[in-house]
């Protein structure tokens, strides 16, 4: 017997793993038995198209493993730039885009760029939404204590494109009790 996935099982990326095929009926909870159920998981999900501009001689932002989260941002600059210790610059991409509506392109820093070279993104994650138009540009800053040099075509940022929800305010006088209430800022601390 095998067991479809609906699409919003795939979307979330849920596997049927407590499932068996026991008697002819399938029960959540029952023994697992990997010859009994037949996955027709895609080998890889549907992707989603999303219209992309790009006025750079670079490549199109891709995912660099089966596994990332995120595309690689390319840097469109004529020349090299400096950045000194402390010092931010707003960096072209040549790329422009437009999402569907219920989605955003979160834009982050890359971990590797960041504990390398200090270079990382002032407001982490950016957020590019679905109805701006304009050019993708990253605001970098140097954290370092050294100038650091940033190339024509150097990936120094990553772009996830996330689904949001848009909500409706529900004012009231209180909210409920929570065990945690108002303790924030490392309430919890670092040990244990």
């Amino acid at each position: 017997m095998s067991v479809e996935l609906s699409a919003r099982q795939q979307a979330k990326g849920l596997l049927l793993h407590s499932l068996c095929h026991c008697g002819g009926a399938l029960r959540a909870g029952a023994p697992f038995f990997p010859s009994s159920v037949h996955y027709l998981w895609p080998k890889t999900r549907p992707s989603m198209k999303v219209k992309i501009v790009n006025r750079s001689p670079w490549p199109l932002p891709s995912y660099q493993t089966a596994g990332s989260a995120g595309m690689d941002l390319r840097a469109h600059l004529d020349a090299p730039i400096s950045l000194h210790p402390l010092q931010r610059r707003l960096i072209p991409t040549g790329l422009f885009i437009e999402l569907p509506q219920g989605f955003e392109a979160q834009i982050r820093p890359r971990s590797g760029l960041s504990i390398r070279k200090g270079l990382t993104l002032v407001n982490t994650p950016g957020t590019i939404d679905s109805d701006y138009r304009g050019e993708i540009r990253l605001i970098v800053v140097n954290l370092s204590d050294e100038p650091q040099t940033i190339e024509p075509g150097d990936r120094i940022a990553q772009m996830v494109i996330a689904r949001y929800e848009r909500i409706e305010w529900r004012e009231v006088e209180a909210l409920a009790d929570s065990t945690r209430g108002d303790r924030g800022f490392g309430s919890t601390g670092v040990k244990g």
